[in-house]
This record gives structure tokens, sequence and C-alpha cells, in this order.
């Protein structure tokens, strides 16, 4: 069969269902007269910039409220000690990360997409509905956050859910701004950064921390058993679910021709330089909220204390007014974090959906579905623990459990598929990439894995509940098993044996 024929059921199923449509991608191609079919264009400067965007919108799940909330306490309660482990989570991040642009440049497909080809129907459901399931809680989260900083900068006049209601419009400004090109919505995610990164890096130059200390705190790694719950929340909150089928489909919204090399490797090259400074800056932002806390809280008697819904106060007790009061800097910083992450959270919520459903849908439509699976419950939620901070706080542990007990149905897929041959092609990672990888991934697993167990030890309670949990956590397992288990089934040495089968028969 001639390529062109192949091809066309590829493309009778990405007129049902894809990423972005032609007319709504980035052309990157054309600026040099190079064709690209083998080997990969020389660096441009132009390039890279057209390349730049979707590793920034990536990054916002690293600048959540849920991780500012990660790193106040962090500061706080171990003060400098864990800025190292905060590095190399974010390394972590970002290995995980790359591989998801990786599939979706290579394959021309994103990650939900193709777990709906790869998995049965019973499997894929589960898969989506776990996803769908983080996605609210963390959607919660970021709503919540953006709700405590309306209440701060409104000095307290606008409640808890009417702060929810004013975040839950903000899925008519992503759709406004998505009318006008994929580069306006690029952009207006990269101001709501620059406003974290100015916001917080004047709260770090109103605490003056030590520069040694941080240097050290970064440099020199330093772990206690008085921190080792901090320790395992920096890097159990790094990895969003969601954020890892985003990064897949968000790739793609750059015209590249999958079916030549050199253009793949060259987009994978711009969007690896692109990710790679966009946590950069995500790490710097971290730092600064968790140095800043470490300054002023470290070792006092509030220090375990101090949540989101708390720390614009702590703040200003404790660093004043100033030019302009430290509260409202920090509520500005927690909006645009909130506000950054609940419209990405929409974004992801239409790939996912979309992927894992195949449905036709106009994206407005499938976008306000996607805000009311999150909105409603945190409505609820809001009214619910519009009460005290200590609800709140408890709240936030049990979300933060959820995301945890989601990141294997993300995790695992991605490795699983990133080693196909049949499926990357060329592009699939090698032996050491793959150990790297499966690595990193046991790791945030067994530590989200710790965090789960240390918390139902102290929560359940009563033989009915624990009965429950029980059945819950053996079908957990067993399903992550399986998730793992189609991985390893079809293996490059399987693929090379085949090979070699075919080519004796044919002999």
């Amino acid at each position: 069969m001639p390529p062109q024929d192949r091809r066309q059921p590829l493309l009778a199923e990405e007129q049902e269902e894809t990423a972005y449509d032609s007319s709504e991608k980035v052309v990157v191609v054309g600026i040099d007269e190079q064709d690209g079919d083998v080997e990969a264009p020389p660096f441009s400067w132009r390039k890279l910039w057209l390349f730049t965007g979707p590793g920034f919108l990536m990054s916002i799940a690293f600048l959540d409220p849920g991780n500012l909330e990660g790193d106040l306490q962090s500061g706080a309660i171990a003060g400098y000690s864990l800025l190292w482990l905060l590095m190399w989570a974010t390394a972590m991040g970002l290995i995980i990360q790359l591989l998801s642009a990786r599939l979706g440049v290579a394959t021309g497909r994103h990650l939900a997409e193709l777990c709906r080809e790869e998995y049965p129907a019973w499997a894929r459901i589960v898969l989506w509905l776990m996803t769908e399931i983080a996605l609210i809680g963390s959607d919660i989260q970021e709503v919540i956050g953006s709700a405590i900083a309306i209440r701060i900068l409104s000095n307290g006049v606008v409640p808890l859910w009417a702060g929810v209601v004013i975040t839950a419009f903000d899925c008519f400004i992503f759709l406004f701004l998505e009318n006008y090109g994929v580069r306006k919505l690029e952009a207006f995610f990269a101001v709501l950064i620059a406003v974290m990164a100015l916001s917080f890096a004047w709260m770090f130059g109103e605490a003056k921390p030590n520069g040694v200390d941080v240097l050290v705190g970064i440099l020199v790694p330093k772990l206690s058993s008085r921190t080792i719950q901090q320790a395992v929340g920096v890097v159990g909150c790094i990895i969003m679910p969601h954020n890892v089928f985003l990064h897949s489909a968000l790739v793609q919204s750059r015209q590249v021709d999958p079916s030549k090399k050199g253009r793949v490797q060259e987009a994978l090259n711009y969007y690896s330089i692109e990710s790679t400074i966009a946590l950069a800056v995500s790490f710097m932002i971290n730092i600064f909220v968790t140095t800043v806390f470490a300054k002023g809280f470290y070792g006092t008697e509030i220090a375990n204390n101090i949540g989101l819904v708390n720390a614009g106060q702590y703040l200003q007790e404790k660093y004043g007014g100033g030019l302009f009061p430290i509260l409202y800097i920090w509520g500005i910083g927690l909006l645009a974090a909130g506000q950054s992450s609940t419209i990405t959270g929409t974004y992801a919520g239409q790939f996912i959906m979309g992927g894992f459903l195949n449905l036709r849908l106009k994206k407005w439509v499938r976008a306000l579905i996607t805000r009311s699976f999150a909105i409603i419950p945190t409505m609820i939620v809001a009214l619910i623990f519009d009460t005290t901070e200590e609800s709140l706080d408890v709240l936030n542990e049990w979300l933060n459990v959820l995301q945890s007990v989601q990141i294997p149905f993300a995790l695992i897929p991605l490795l699983c598929l990133v080693s196909k041959e049949q499926i990357m092609g060329s592009f699939r990672i090698g032996p050491v990439l793959k150990i790297i990888s499966w690595l990193v991934a046991a790791l945030v697993i067994v530590i989200n894995g710790y965090l789960l167990l240390e918390f139902f030890s102290s929560e359940v309670n009563g033989a009915v509940f624990a009965t429950i949990v029980c059945v819950l956590t053996a079908a957990y397992v067993s399903f992550i098993l399986y998730l793992i288990s189609r991985a390893i089934t079809y293996t490059p040495w399987q693929s090379l044996t085949r090979s070699k089968t075919v080519a004796t028969t044919d002999n």
C-alpha cells in the first residue's frame, strides 16, 4: 500500500478529535530553506522564540497555590535545609515533562488520545475517571487559592464562596483569549508568571534572607527526621497528573511534520531548551517563597501553624507595611498563581476529555463542561469550609492525598508509550533514559505511597472504614500492577526478536 494510502485512517481520526486545528497552529517551518527530512536545521534564536510558550504554560503547575503552600510550610518548618531537594525535585519534574513533550511531538497526538488506543475500554474509562478526579482535586486547591487572594485584596469584604464565583469566570477569559490565537494566550500566561516573579521577588527583597544560607541550602543536601514530612511533601507535589497530559498536547500548537525526522528532532531540541528555562524560572519563584518564610518564621512557635489562609497576615505582622504592604504583595502573587493555574486546568480538562472520549464538541462547550466539573464541588467545599483555618488545612491535606493517589495513572502510561518503537519510531527512549525515567517514577510513587500510609494510619478509624480502605487499596494496587504489566509485555528486546524472526522467514 502506498504511504499516502496508509495515512488515510490516521487523517480520518485526526478530523474527529485533535488538540489544535491546523489553522490554530503556529507555523515555524520556512524560516530557513532546509527541509529537515533527516537532520535538524541549525539553531535559530528566531525559531526558539516561535517555539517558546508551551513550556511556560506547563510550568504554571509548579507554581500553583498547592505548591506555594508546600513552599511556605517547608521554609517555616525546615528553614533553608530543603532547598536542595526542591532543586532536584524540579529536575525530576523536568525529565517527566520532557518525556511528555517528546510523546506529543514524535506522534503528533497527545497522551489522552494515545491512551484511548492503547488500553481496552474498561481500563481507558478507569484512567479517564482517575485523571478527571485528579483534575477536580487540583482545581479545588487552585480556585480556593484564588478565592483566598481575592479575600486578602478586598480586606475581607469578599467571602470565600464569592471569590470562588469570581474565579469561575476565568474560563471566559480563557475562551476570549483563545479566539485571538495561541500566541496571545501564551503572552497572557507570561504576564501572570511575571506578576508572580515580581511579587515574590519583592517579598524576598523585603525579607532579605541571608545569601550564603540560601546557597548552602541549595548545594548541600541535608535531611533530618524532624523535616522528613516536609521533604516528602516537596517531592510529592512537584508532578501533577493532569500536567503530564497537558504538556503532550501543548507542544502540538506548533506545526511540525512528524514524518520528517529532522523537523521532529528540531522541535524536541527547542522544547527542551524552553522547558528548562521555564522550570528554572519556576524554581527561582519557589525559592523566593520558601526563603521568605524560612527567614521570618523558622524556629518560631507559629511555624507549624502557617498555611495558605493565614500566611498573608503572618507576613504583615512580621515585616510590616513598607512602601506597599507585604500582605497585598502576597495577595497579588497568590492571585496570579491561582488564576493562571485554574485556566490551565480548564485547558488540560479539554484535552483530557476530548482525548479519552473522542468528543467532537466545540471548545467553548467542552470548556464549560470541564469548568462545571470543578466549580460545582469547589462551591460546595467553599460553603462548608469557609468557617475556620483548621478546616481548610484538613481539606488541603485530603486534596494532597487525592493528587498522590492519581500520579501513577499519568506516569506509567507515559513511560509505557514513550518506550514503544511501534508508537515512537526512532524517537523512543533509549535504555539509559528509560532506566532513569522509571527510577524517577518509582521514587515519586514510593514517596507518595509514604504520604498515603502516613495519612491513613492517622485518619482511618473504625472497622468498617478500615475495611473499605483496604478493599479500595487492593483494587488500586491491582490496577497499577496491570498498567505496569502492559508496559513490560512488549519491550524493545521483543521487537528486535520479532524483526530477526521476520528477516529469517523472508530469507
